[in-house]
């Protein structure tokens, strides 16, 4: 998958990849702060003339979505944000968990897929970019109770005091076994040794089982979510 060097950007502020196996569609990030107006509308120009037919976000905070929004970009789906202390998660004793080896990725991504719609599964160039989102990060793996096999995973990382839970995927197939548990302890516990405070995560205002998981482990939301924002690229020319 290719990584679009956008024109106008500062300091790689803002970079485009096509989206998810969708190569009329490309997803503009900006993971170093708010852009201008002025690197926003090049980069649309950009990504219009390599082809592209629709651009989507990543999930932005409030002010982060302020340029795009004034150039054209609207609303495609709205998440929550919760946050909680790095206090310890009571786990369950039945689960095993181990660090995940390259070798699992493909495995990964198979629970990955069956966890998330479409719009909103993980492909090998999105685990990679979850694991380098923070400056240091781990990931780890849930097995199935009745053999080797994944049954789940997690993608934590850290930036200074403050935590992220990047990736939390169970199989439906071993959902309400206390996997989804484990794991957020787990990188709970991580984050605590390593002197996070806080941790965030965020999740589709429609995945009622996650919100009630994460409820469930005392995080809460916060007052404002993120946004995915779209802009078609087509109807903005007309």
């Amino acid at each position: 998958m290719s990584v679009h060097r956008l024109p106008g950007s500062v300091e790689g502020r803002l970079r485009a990849t096509a989206w998810r196996g969708d190569e009329a569609t490309a997803q503009l990030a900006a993971p170093r702060g708010r852009p201008t107006d002025a690197e926003v509308a090049a980069a649309v120009a950009h990504l219009r003339a390599l082809g592209y037919r629709r651009v989507v976000t990543s999930a932005l905070g409030a002010p982060e979505q302020e340029p795009f929004l004034r150039a054209g970009f609207v609303e495609h789906e709205r998440l929550h944000l919760l946050r909680r202390d790095v206090e310890r998660v009571a786990a369950p004793r039945d689960v095993t968990l181990r660090r995940a080896r390259p070798a699992d990725h493909p495995a990964v991504l198979e629970v990955d897929g069956r966890a998330f719609r479409p719009f909103w599964r993980f492909d090998e160039q999105r685990l990679e970019e979850a694991l380098q989102a923070t400056p240091s990060a781990r990931m780890r793996v849930a097995l199935r109770p009745d053999g080797d096999e994944i049954a789940g995973y997690a993608v934590t990382g850290r930036a200074a005091a403050r935590g992220y839970l990047q990736r939390l995927a169970v199989d439906p197939a071993c959902q309400r076994a206390g996997i989804g548990t484990a794991l957020v302890a787990d990188g709970v516990r991580w984050l605590r040794r390593w002197g996070a405070r806080e941790v965030l995560v965020n999740t589709q205002e429609d995945n009622e089982p996650a919100l009630a998981l994460y409820r469930a482990l005392g995080f809460e939301l916060e007052p404002v979510g993120l946004r995915v924002l779209r802009l078609d690229l087509e109807e903005a020319l007309a």
